[in-house]
């Protein structure tokens, strides 16, 4: 397997970690009985903003030790540059990774076209955003795998 293809393997897996250990720590805190907007617009709001900067630094953290750990297995330090391949590669999983993003978006915005909660369309933006992640990251996988 390449650099490429072990940085995608540990970028998925980040995720679906981060993603999960975050919500399952998260999600309990809800408050259920409140039916003040302003109470969910807190939660939904600061449930975003957290889950966005621990996810940062949760992955740079990772590609760090990933970095240290790949140098020290393999003697070989991550490729300086980024050949017409790696950009097209990311173009197409960047591609691939706002489509699902604006989809999951424009679902939401639907939902709330169609009187659901606020919950439901905080939801749906959460998953969309996780979604895209996840199909960035398989699809670089896949481009690498397949060849472009």
């Amino acid at each position: 397997m390449t650099y490429q293809e072990k940085k995608s393997i540990v970028s998925l897996i980040s995720t679906l970690l981060i993603f999960t250990v975050y919500l399952l720590y998260r999600y309990p805190q809800y408050p259920n009985e409140v039916s003040d907007s302003k109470v969910t617009f807190h939660y939904w709001g600061s449930f975003i903003l957290v889950l966005t900067l621990v996810s940062i630094a949760a992955h740079i953290v990772i590609s760090i030790v990933f970095n240290i750990i790949f140098r020290m297995t393999t003697g070989e330090k991550e490729p300086a540059f980024a050949d017409e391949l790696d950009k097209r590669i990311d173009l197409l999983a960047f591609r691939n990774s706002f489509a699902m993003f604006v989809s999951g978006f424009l679902l939401a915005m639907g939902l709330l076209v169609i009187d659901q909660p606020l919950k439901v369309m905080f939801i749906v933006l959460i998953a969309a955003g996780f979604l895209s992640d996840v199909t960035g990251s398989i699809s670089r996988l896949y481009y690498y795998r397949r060849g472009v």
